[in-house]
């Protein structure tokens, strides 16, 4: 199957955190829905990062060998201390891991204050998920460093995105669509990227 014209996301959950799939059935869930690439990003704090890279890194592996479908391993770095984030993210990297993103600061959870902006900051971290209430200082330093910013399909997470997007475009910031999946029925259509976007 050619995705070469498929859903591009590369924020999703396996069972190795809070999904409900296995990384190999949501990867091949993403490549039967005609998904052109997928990174499997389960949350992870500083003990089980190497565990977890290592085993995202062999079923990806296995994945675009057998099915065409560019799958990359990666962490979604969740409530931590702002100050760790920075050496985390680098350590992840060092470890392999594709994508690198940072659990943001959402309206629905209790994230601490100055996760997006430590971030934001970081050279090894790609993506900023559901970054809520985006200051315009935190999209400057975001288009400065070349980091996304996550327009979210997640229900709750996507209460922002309207902002975020407002905020990344004064900015010149880059914009990405995340599915957040956790479970099959999350994932994207074609589409429902555009909608999210267009919604936006």
């Amino acid at each position: 199957m050619d995705h070469a014209d498929g859903v591009y996301d590369f924020h999703t959950h396996s069972v190795l955190s809070d999904g409900e799939l296995i990384a190999m059935e949501l990867i091949r869930r993403a490549a039967v829905a005609g998904y052109a690439a997928i990174g499997i990003t389960d949350h992870c704090g500083h003990g089980f990062l190497e565990r977890l890279i290592t085993e995202l890194k062999a079923d990806c592996a296995l994945a675009r060998e057998h099915w065409g479908i560019k799958a990359v391993s990666g962490v979604e770095l969740t409530h931590l201390p702002p100050a760790a984030i920075p050496g985390i993210a680098r350590r992840a990297k060092e470890l392999g891991a594709d994508i690198v993103i940072v659990h943001g600061e959402t309206l629905v959870e209790p994230v601490l204050a100055g996760t997006n902006e430590a971030a934001l900051g970081c050279p090894w971290v790609d993506i900023l998920a559901h970054p809520g209430l985006l200051t315009p200082e935190e999209a400057v330093l975001a288009a400065s460093n070349g980091i996304y910013l996550e327009l979210s399909r997640r229900s709750g997470h996507c209460l922002t995105n309207g902002h975020v997007a407002q905020l990344a475009v004064e900015a010149g910031a880059r914009l990405i669509v995340g599915s957040d999946a956790h479970s099959p029925g999350d994932l994207l259509t074609s589409a429902l990227v555009a909608a999210v976007a267009k919604g936006a």
